[in-house]
C-alpha cells in the first residue's frame, strides 16, 4: 500500500484526483492510502506532529497563502528527501522553479486522467525498483510499505494468540506482524540493521548512544544488548561510524 497525499484548495480538484487513484488501484491492484488537505499548511502540519509519513505528494501549485512550491520547499528542508512530488498547475512558468525541489512530475491542469495514470504506473514502478530502500509488511489485514530509514528497530513479542509475532517500530508509529528476528537480521544486515538481542533488530541510523550494556535509540527507547553480542555490537558499531566519516 502507497501513501498518498492530495493537497488542493479546490474540493473538486481534490476529488478528482482521488477518483483517478481509486479507479487506477482497481484496474492494477495497486493499493492507495489516500489523504485530502486543502492547503499547504494543512500538510505541513501533519508532518510536524510527526504523524505517518506520504510516499506520493500531489500538490497544487497555486494556494492560498503558501502555495505547492512553498510547501514542498519547506517539506524538504525538514529532510523530507524521499517523497516523490507531482505538481499539478494551470501555470507552466512554475516549472523550472519547482525542480528546486527534486519534483517527480509537472503537470498542467486540466488533469487527463490516463495522464495522470500513467505517470502514477511510473511512480510504482520507481518504488519497485528501489526495493532495497523499501520493504513491505504484512500488519493485520493490509500491507504497510515502509522505508528502512523509517524503521527505528524490530522487536519479536509475546503473544498468546499470535506465534511469531514482532513489532515494527517506525518513527510515526509500530505496526504488528509476524515473523523471525534472524531473517530480518539476514535480510537487512547490508542496510544497517543489525541484532544486538536474541529478540531486538536495531537501525544503526536511529541509534543515539551506547551505555552499560543497552542502546539508546532516537525514539528514547533503551534496548539491552545480549551478553553474547556485546562485543559483536560494539566491532560492528564502530566500524559503521567509520564508513560513515568517510
Amino acid at each position: 500500500m502507497y501513501r498518498v497525499a492530495i493537497c488542493d484548495d479546490e474540493e473538486i480538484q481534490r476529488e478528482l484526483v482521488k477518483s483517478i487513484l481509486i479507479a487506477l488501484s482497481i484496474k492494477t491492484n495497486v493499493e492507495f492510502d489516500i489523504e485530502l488537505f486543502s492547503s499547504g499548511e494543512q500538510l505541513l502540519s501533519h508532518y510536524e506532529r510527526n504523524e505517518a509519513p506520504f510516499h506520493i505528494l500531489i500538490l497544487d501549485v497555486e494556494m492560498g497563502e503558501m502555495n505547492g512550491i512553498q510547501t514542498a520547499r519547506k517539506l524538504r528542508s525538514l529532510n523530507h528527501l524521499d517523497e516523490q512530488i507531482v505538481f499539478l498547475t494551470s501555470y507552466p512558468e512554475y516549472m523550472i522553479e519547482s525542480f528546486d525541489v527534486i519534483t517527480f512530475q509537472y503537470l498542467i491542469k486540466p488533469i487527463a486522467p490516463e495522464i495522470l495514470e500513467e505517470k502514477i504506473i511510473k511512480l510504482y514502478q520507481y518504488f519497485q525498483a528501489q526495493d532495497k530502500k523499501f520493504m513491505v509488511v504484512k500488519s493485520g489485514y493490509e500491507e504497510v510499505v515502509l522505508r528502512y530509514d523509517d524503521i527505528i528497530g524490530i522487536e519479536a513479542a509475546k503473544s498468546l494468540t499470535i506465534k511469531s509475532k514482532l513489532n515494527i517500530i517506525t518513527t510515526s508509529q509500530t505496526y504488528e506482524s509476524k515473523g523471525i528476528i534472524a531473517d530480518y537480521a539476514t535480510a537487512l544486515r547490508d542496510s544497517n540493521f543489525l541484532q544486538i538481542h536474541r529478540s531486538i533488530l536495531i537501525n544503526l541510523l536511529h541509534v543515539k548512544k551506547f551505555a552499560s550494556g543497552v542502546v539508546l535509540m532516537s525514539n528514547g527507547m533503551e534496548l539491552p544488548i545480549g551478553r553474547s553480542k556485546v562485543k559483536e555490537v560494539k566491532d560492528f558499531y564502530t566500524k559503521y561510524m567509520i564508513m560513515k566519516v568517510n
